[in-house]
């Protein structure tokens, strides 16, 4: 079997023959059993194509996805699609209050707005500002776990995110529940509900139908005074599937009220966020051609809502609150298309019209319609019987009804070999440009007061990534690294000046990041493992004085590191640990360490006299530090949690 590894890190295997690291289930057809989970393992058939002709292109290509962190869920809340993803390698998640109250998730030392966030075809967007972007009310039992999409793979199917993207996938349904209560420390409580049930057409021999539906809620009074968090999710969609077709009607409503000190200011006041997310969302992934030569087509449309309420002191709402409500409209497809077994050809679309209304902004910039096409041909050939190539060239063409447009060159070369049974080796070498514009908050505010400064000026942000890398595969372990040099130009910070009564202010800069990556993954006979390491290191322009710290752009770590486990203790005792080291860029405005240790560890029984239970005991956060995340905004504290869930 082979791999397909370009810029993509999806942490996969080669081989059948082997389990991944931190494997979970949404197989179609297996009913291999997990040790992790209990849950078939997940396989499924790529959505790429093959990197071979001939024969190793009529074979099929299967690939292993697994997670790249050892726990699942997380401790204070109930699951979302971003959860520990704080302690995933491939990006860095910076929090207010906890990632499922607020994430800024960046990429490779990018910020928040560079980062998108796609369901099947269609890359979520929020106009006013990235903060927003990972406000999602899916239940993950519904995805597929993250890819992390950089370099050409960002490029010919993100939008609006000109360093990377997270991407998901609609799982097929399988017929399952649970119900969950948890309680905790800081007067934390949890209750969640989740079934499925799928059924097979009788009269539609292939066919099936199924039905997923979940409730979720948790409160506690946070994790430091004034941290306090209430949320709910209600998710459900209904699924048509058959060998070579899944269409997904979705709907999900998510209400999420928290606090926090100096949420987004450094005044020394109590913040509040009340936001109230609603999707509606239309997917439908084909599979057609010849056996042996698959091609895929994928089209999503979506309706997203998100509406909040923001409150500058909770002891004092009136001194300064904003309400703000966004409507998305969106139409996206993708796929690839083989014409022969040497030639295809990639490609993805995105039509998107947004619309504010806020009581902030200034009226005179509340909508735009943003368009996206990318086009990346792919040739294929075999060099002899262990090594193939692929040469992948291409181009991105981005617009909207306000901004400038802009034509994005793409193109990799990757090498194939196979070195022995079960191992291989992948060496390939890429440049991408990516594009995107700036969101409302930073053009359509006040320029001159307010909390937040806004710059009319700002152009269309311009990002280009050269790249080298390599992927070692064998039957047990799995090594990836990668050194790219990123020049983003007209990049939109958030800054800061000691002498400004604003909050901070949108300025335009210039960044050239250099990086280096590497990630491995090993199991052994009762423990899976992944480590990471990351480099990081910048020189940047802001072309003025008037900055004095930065709170996104230069908020990176030049150094980060992570350790993840799961270990196997007993067939009825398991216990998974997340490890994350992190080394942060000196910050003025920054209170405490530049360094940080944070640990995440889970113990899980499930008592063999009662199939389908089990009792989660965890913390997150173990050593209680308070590392700022954000600049000037304080560190989470410890938490513990004790959960008892029930399968069937």
């Amino acid at each position: 079997m082979y791999i397909t590894y370009r810029n993509t890190v999806p942490l996969v295997f080669t081989a059948l023959t082997f389990n991944p690291v931190f494997a979970e289930a949404k197989s179609e057809n297996s009913a291999v059993e997990s040790r992790q989970e209990k849950t078939p393992l997940e396989v499924r058939q790529s959505e790429q194509t093959s990197k071979t002709t001939g024969d190793i292109l009529k074979l099929e290509k299967i690939t292993i996805e697994g997670a790249a962190t050892a726990n699942n869920k997380p401790v204070g809340t109930f699951n979302s699609p971003i959860s520990n993803l704080e302690y995933d390698p491939r990006v860095d998640l910076q929090s207010r209050n906890m990632a499922e109250a607020q994430a800024d998730v960046t990429i490779r030392g990018g910020i928040f707005e560079n980062t998108g966030f796609r369901i099947g075809s269609a890359t979520l967007i929020d106009p006013q500002t990235g903060h927003y972007f990972a406000e999602i009310p899916i239940a993950p039992e519904m995805l597929t776990k993250p890819r992390i999409f950089t370099g050409v793979d960002n490029a010919l199917y993100g939008v609006n995110s000109s360093v990377g993207t997270v991407s998901y996938g609609w799982r097929p349904i399988q017929t399952a529940g649970s119900v969950s209560l948890g309680v905790g420390n800081n007067n934390f409580n949890l209750q969640r509900v989740h079934g499925a049930v799928k059924h097979a057409l009788g009269d539609l021999p292939g066919w099936t139908v199924g039905v997923e539906g979940e409730y979720s809620r948790s409160e506690s009074d946070g994790t430091i005074a004034n941290g306090d968090h209430n949320f709910e999710r209600a998710s459900g969609r209904i699924q048509l599937a058959s060998n070579d077709s899944q269409t997904d009607v979705f709907y999900g409503f998510q209400q999420k009220f928290f606090g926090w000190p100096n949420l987004y200011t450094p005044f020394n006041v109590n913040e509040t966020e009340d936001i109230q997310t609603r999707l509606v969302m239309l997917n439908h992934k084909q599979r057609y051609g010849e056996e042996g030569m698959k091609n895929t087509f994928e089209v999503s449309a979506y309706y997203r809502e998100n509406d909040d309420h923001y409150v500058f002191s909770r002891e004092n709402p009136e001194a300064f609150q904003a309400f703000h409500e966004t409507q998305v409209t969106s139409l996206a497809f993708s796929g690839t298309h083989n014409v022969s077994q040497e030639f295809g050809i990639n490609y993805a679309a995105q039509l998107t019209a947004d619309d504010i209304t806020s009581t902030t902004l200034e009226n005179n910039f509340t909508s735009r319609d943003y368009y996206k096409i990318s086009l990346v041909p792919e040739y294929r050939t075999q060099l002899n019987s262990n090594e193939s190539l692929t040469i992948r060239l291409g181009g991105a063409f981005d617009d909207t009804n306000r901004d400038d447009d802009r034509l994005s060159f793409v193109g990799d070369i990757s090498w194939l070999t196979q070195t022995e049974i079960n191992a291989s080796r992948t060496l390939y070498l890429s440049y991408a440009e990516a594009t995107q514009v700036a969101g409302y908050t930073a053009v359509g505010g006040s320029t001159t007061s307010g909390l937040f400064r806004s710059n009319n000026q700002l152009q269309r942000e311009v990002s280009k990534n050269l790249e080298f890398g390599a992927s070692f595969d064998r039957a047990s372990f799995k090594v990836d690294t990668a050194v790219f040099y990123r020049w983003d130009n007209e990049l939109t910070d958030w800054t800061y000046s000691f002498d400004a009564t604003s909050a901070r202010s949108a300025n335009p800069v210039d960044i050239q990041t250099l990086g280096v990556e590497v990630i491995a993954i090993k199991r052994f006979d009762s423990a899976d493992v992944v480590a990471s390491y990351t480099y990081l290191d910048k020189s940047e322009d802001y072309r003025i004085d008037e900055v004095d710290a930065s709170f996104y752009a230069l908020n990176y770590p030049p150094h980060r590191a992570t350790l993840g486990m799961v270990w196997f203790a007993t067939d009825t005792v398991e216990v998974r640990i997340d490890n994350e080291w992190r080394k942060q860029e000196t910050n003025a405005l920054r209170n405490g360490s530049d360094s940080a240790f944070f640990s995440h560890v889970t113990l899980t029984y499930s008592p063999a006299q009662i199939e389908g239970l089990s009792l989660v005991l965890a913390v997150d956060n173990l050593w209680d530090e308070r590392f700022e995340e954000i600049p000037g905004t304080p560190g989470r504290g410890d938490q513990y949690s004790a959960t008892v869930t029930y399968f069937w």
